[in-house]
């Protein structure tokens, strides 16, 4: 761009577009590239070769060439890729002299390039000017000490010129810049190389602990590379040299330096596996329990399983189920106080711990779990909370022997529970039964009468009848069920349990009475069952007056086809001369009684099952008239209305017309004889259509016609009237009603009568 006499830049003025109307000729993408690609395919031809005879040829062409990466050089400086093929070209022409101008040219320009160093000092190098070579590297490192390539390469050149002390000297240079660990390595296996064991063991210590730097006023070590590794390495560097005591000492001084705070389980793994392999079995298993008391669980997985693998190797029985036992406690406990509340976790560490540890050690496991009482009182958040105690008391009672002190787990138990909210009979019942295993009776009725006193239950109650009836107070278990039908008048259950005690104790008026006051009560949970027990025991009686009297009065609270079936079934059960009479005469009163049910099913199974009593007991005539009193299935419509109140179409079912109740509503013989009447008028429409298509005939043909009439008329063949009849006789059969009126169900037949039509004229056709 040109620029002005004031210095700024001018900038040049754009062409304006006149016509910026597209061009009549287009040109595609794909035309540009089908282009680029065809001029890649025309092959150049080569330069030409070029030959240099003598020395002022040779001349020209170095001055072309000069000229040519002075250019170059000139345009842009910072191109260090062009001072380098300069310098490279200088040195293939063995013009040393001038490569190493070139060098120092470019360095000027950056000196912190690290390729341009590199390919100066190996020009030296390939040269054999060691001193230039020094020079070089010198000014690398210190221009740049932080590039470890240039101390690589200078270690490795004066090791390779055999100047032992000159590397030594470079690496002490270097290793005063606290470098990586992979240099203080180098520097260690070049010592190891020549032998030099302590001068290694030196570089060690220094690799691990180095004084602070001088900015700072004190003697107090400092880590140059303090991890857990690098002790490792230079306690098996000793290992592996013979010097077993050293190792020793490095390892417990990283135990030492590293101390409970920052423990890192490889240090004790390999410490472990050192002495394993000196023989020092104890010293082993000191290190694992040293180090599990020490790290976290989640942290020392790896100490585990070796700890494990060494005492499956070297220990007994006893030392693998305690590694075992260790680790699983290890778990056990980081999830309890991760999650306190966690009440299976507690299940599991009750269970270990019962099974390995001493009774003080349980005990005292025991009373951190129950120290976690749920934050809620409600019943569902302490139903697992409730089983520690039950297994502290039944731990304490089985196990230790202690009885006081399981009086004392149940105490505490049942004060601590809020029992005006709700309780757990379980618990009653079981501190019950602890008192009478010990013997001591009143004491076990002292605590179910307290139990029931203070929260009621049906649970309660039953254990504590269930107890005075093992013990055969029957007295007490009487008065105990009027306490529990006090509290609970609407149990069916309690009810029936009481009849059938009174009943085996064989006062059957007793057992009569309660039966009797049950069936009274104005609410009952199971009314069925009672009746049905009490049925059952009238039965049992041979009192087959009251079973009968039982039903009818049954009957007058409910017409359930159940009970009908089953006062009819008992009257054939009852030895005599009418019994069937009598079942019949039931079987005919139900069916009486349930016409007007509305549940079609129940009147359906009270026929079929008076239908099976006829087929074993009755008569052809008695059959029969059952038979007729069947219902027949049909399939019917309605219309089905959605929560919106539109229309969601219609649906099909089943329902059931019985034949008593299709003689009260004429309206559907009414409807049946329409449809075979509309029928019977397709049929006549069909006829007359047929006599009208048929074509005209001659003279002799009317004769021949008239003479046939003449003659008696034959029968029609019997094959083609038996498919009509058939077909007749199926219509009435198959029923398809519809809850729709009247007309609908007409025009629906209309529709069935003129499809039917149409196909007989297609068939004629």
């Amino acid at each position: 761009m040109a620029s002005t006499a004031a210095g700024k830049q001018r900038i040049p003025k754009v062409a304006k577009v006149k016509n910026k109307a597209p061009a009549e000729v287009q040109i595609t993408a794909e035309q540009l590239l089908r282009e680029a690609k065809e001029r890649e395919l025309e092959l150049l031809p080569p330069p030409p070769k070029q030959k240099i005879t003598d020395k002022e040829e040779l001349n020209d062409y170095k001055l072309k060439k000069r000229k040519g990466f002075e250019d170059n050089i000139r345009k842009n400086r910072t191109v260090i890729s062009n001072w380098i093929k300069y310098a490279q070209w200088e040195e293939s022409l063995k013009e040393v002299q001038r490569a190493r101008s070139i060098y120092e040219r470019a360095l000027d320009v950056d000196h912190r390039n690290i390729a341009l160093w590199l390919k100066y000092a190996e020009m030296e190098m390939k040269s054999r000017q060691v001193n230039h070579a020094r020079n070089i590297w010198d000014r690398a490192i210190t221009i740049l000490p932080r590039v470890n390539q240039f101390w690589y390469k200078y270690t490795y050149m004066e090791e390779m010129l055999g100047n032992v002390p000159g590397c030594r000297q470079v690496f002490e240079r270097w290793m005063e810049w606290e470098p990586e660990e992979q240099a203080w390595h180098s520097y260690i296996n070049f010592e190891l190389r020549y032998k030099e064991v302590d001068k290694a063991r030196t570089i060690y210590e220094r690799y691990i602990l180095s004084f602070l730097s001088d900015f700072l006023d004190s003697c107090e070590l400092v880590m140059v590379h303090p991890e857990v590794k690098n002790w490792i390495k230079y306690a098996r560097f000793e290992e592996r040299h013979g010097y077993i005591a050293h190792s020793r000492k490095v390892y417990e001084r990283a135990v030492e330096f590293f101390g409970e705070e920052h423990v890192d389980e490889n240090l004790f793994v390999a410490f472990a596996r050192f002495e394993e392999t000196q023989k020092e079995f104890e010293r082993v298993r000191v290190i694992y329990k040293y180090a599990l008391d020490r790290i976290p669980k989640h942290q020392a997985q790896e100490l585990f399983k070796n700890y494990t693998m060494f005492e499956k190797k070297f220990g007994d029985r006893r030392g693998i189920e305690d590694v075992i036992v260790s680790k699983r406690r290890f778990q056990y406990e980081e999830e309890v106080k991760a999650n306190p509340h966690n009440y299976d976790a507690w299940f599991d560490y009750l269970r270990l711990v019962e099974s390995d540890a001493d009774g003080d050690t349980v005990r005292e496991v025991y009373e951190r779990a129950i120290a976690n009482v749920p934050p809620i009182q409600e019943k569902r958040h302490w139903r697992r909370y409730i089983y520690l105690w039950i297994n502290y008391a039944l731990y304490e009672e089985l196990e230790t022997r202690d009885p006081e002190r399981t009086r004392q787990v149940y105490q505490a138990c049942l004060e601590l529970i809020p029992h005006k909210k709700f309780t757990f009979a379980k618990i009653w019942l079981l501190f019950a039964q602890f008192e009478i295993r010990q013997k001591n009776l009143p004491g076990a009725r002292k605590i179910m009468g307290t139990g029931i006193g203070k929260c009621p239950k049906n649970k309660l109650l039953k254990g504590y009848i269930e107890l005075e009836l093992q013990l055969r107070e029957f007295d007490r278990c009487r008065k105990l069920y009027e306490k529990y039908l006090e509290f609970s008048p609407e149990n069916c259950t309690t009810w029936i349990k009481f009849a059938e005690l009174e009943t085996i104790l064989g006062d059957v008026e007793r057992a009569r009475a309660i039966f009797e006051l049950a069936i009274s009560q104005p609410r009952l949970d199971m009314p069925e069952v009672l009746w049905k027990s009490y049925i059952d025991f009238e039965i049992e009686q041979e009192e087959f007056e009251n079973t009968r009297n039982l039903y009818k009065r049954l009957l007058q609270r409910t017409q359930h086809v159940k009970v009908w079936i089953s006062y009819a079934k008992f009257e054939l059960s009852v030895d005599g001369p009418d019994r069937l009479q009598r079942c019949r005469q039931i079987f005919e009163e139900a069916n009486k009684s349930m016409r007007s049910c509305e549940e079609k099913e129940e009147r359906l199974m009270l026929l079929e099952s008076w239908r099976d009593f006829e087929k074993e007991f009755g008569s052809d005539g008695t059959r029969e008239r059952v038979r007729k009193l069947l219902p027949e299935k049909v399939k019917k419509r309605r219309k089905l209305t959605a929560e919106d109140g539109s229309d969601a179409g219609w649906e099909e079912y089943y329902d059931y017309i019985f034949p008593e109740d299709a003689a009260n509503q004429p309206n559907l013989k009414l409807l049946a004889m329409a449809k075979m009447w509309k029928r019977q008028q397709a049929k006549d429409d069909d006829d007359a259509d047929d006599r009208e298509k048929l074509p005209e005939k001659p003279p002799a043909a009317e004769e021949e016609e008239e003479e046939e009439s003449s003659a008696p008329p034959e029968e029609p063949p019997a094959p083609e009237t038996q498919p009509e009849a058939e077909s007749e006789r199926d219509a009435e059969t198959e029923k398809t009603y519809d809850d729709r009126d009247d007309s609908s169900s007409s025009s629906s037949s209309d529709e069935d009568d003129g499809e039917k039509k149409g196909s007989r004229e297609e068939d004629k056709d």
